[in-house]
């Protein structure tokens, strides 16, 4: 444990009784109340996330927005100021170096978010990569703590609770400003299915947002265990899972975060091709017959029990009561409806691909 990286809300994790564990490098809260409770909350109510251990970097100079293309397989060309976009940096296979997201400050100024397992590879990755580039490369993963405030009630909370004007956001959009003289960033984006607020800050002001929070009693404090069945149940995918070095994002079905109207990025020949003839696999969402649970890395067999593709994330779906996997398979088998099976231990269980996205939101007219 003693290169384990500790948040600033550590020791309110501890005190709240949190389930820890090592996480991209820190010791992070996987539940307090419990998975299921903390992920109805958010599905139903809100819930808040410490999501610190996430990574920033600031990106600006006279050529940020040409080297910001050329890493990104996104487009930020012309879009405005205020405005976030997904999407990926990759390497000359095609293969995920990390997604991430891209938020447009101002001209020749962005806020770039990382995955915290990827801070010190994807920082060599920037840094490599802007030779030739007049751009000031600006690490702040070390003086930035981050709360996602998430749930349909999120919006209510973040202005009653907070005192954060936010009801004027627009999904995947964000705003500076200051909150009792220290500068906050808030958008709108999440990584739930659900509505959703990030509030980026220093180390004292998430401190003092947290315990206003929790105070409150109208967001429940949520752990990295329902963050990943949330995203997964809605088709959002998680690095190392669904991403990887070996796994493109036309594979994992994020194409359209692909913008092949740039005449140049790194990974663009390949994934160009990808997207043109179709990859040779396929992500696709697969839902069990059985109770039995998937889990990464099982096998997934063809009706000749032949080894066809593997599972990258599975549950027992907590807002769907289903068993329900993500699998990359070879593309003649990724056809909704198409009977596969699962190898859990030393059985196998019948499966049928599905959409990836298991749950969808009934809004209340």
């Amino acid at each position: 444990m003693e290169n384990i990286k500790k948040t600033c809300l550590h020791s309110r994790h501890i005190d709240l009784g949190a389930q820890m564990t090592p996480f991209g490098g820190f010791d992070m809260p996987i539940q307090y109340s419990g998975i299921v409770e903390e992920h109805q909350a958010v599905r139903n109510a809100c819930g808040v996330f410490d999501v610190s251990h996430m990574g920033e970097v600031n990106i600006s100079g006279p050529d940020a927005e040409k080297y910001v293309n050329h890493i990104f397989t996104n487009n930020v060309s012309g879009i405005s100021a205020g405005k976030i976009l997904y999407g990926m940096m990759c390497n000359p296979e095609g293969g995920v170096v990390d997604d991430l997201l891209v938020y447009k400050r101002g001209e020749n100024n962005f806020f770039l978010v990382i995955n915290a397992a990827n801070i010190d590879k994807d920082m060599a990755w920037i840094e490599k990569n802007a030779t030739g580039y007049d751009v000031e490369i600006n690490p702040l993963s070390d003086s930035i703590s981050q709360l996602a405030v998430q749930g349909p009630e999120s919006e209510a909370v973040m202005e009653q609770v907070l005192g954060i004007s936010c009801a004027d956001l627009l999904f995947y959009t964000f705003r500076e400003e200051s909150l009792d003289g220290r500068h906050i960033l808030v958008s709108r984006t999440g990584y739930t299915g659900e509505d959703g607020f990030e509030i980026y800050a220093d180390d004292d002001t998430i401190m003092n947002m947290w315990d206003t929070l929790i105070a409150s009693g109208r967001a429940l404090p949520c752990g990295l265990g329902c963050r990943d069945t949330l995203r997964f149940e809605v088709g959002l995918p998680l690095y190392g899972d669904e991403l990887s070095e070996t796994i493109s994002p036309v594979e994992a079905g994020l194409g359209i975060f692909v913008n092949l109207d740039k005449p140049e990025f790194i990974g663009r020949d390949v994934l160009a091709v990808q997207k043109a003839e179709g990859a040779p696999r396929k992500l696709i969402g697969l839902e069990l017959a059985d109770r039995a649970i998937p889990r990464h890395g099982y096998e997934v067999l063809n009706d000749q029990e032949e080894v066809v593709g593997y599972v990258t994330t599975g549950y027992r779906g907590i807002s769907v009561d289903k068993s329900i996997a993500a699998a990359l398979v070879d593309t003649s088998y990724a056809a909704k409806g198409t009977p596969l099976s699962i190898r859990i231990r030393r059985k196998t269980f019948p499966a049928t691909v599905t959409a990836k996205k298991f749950y969808k939101k009934s809004y209340k007219k």
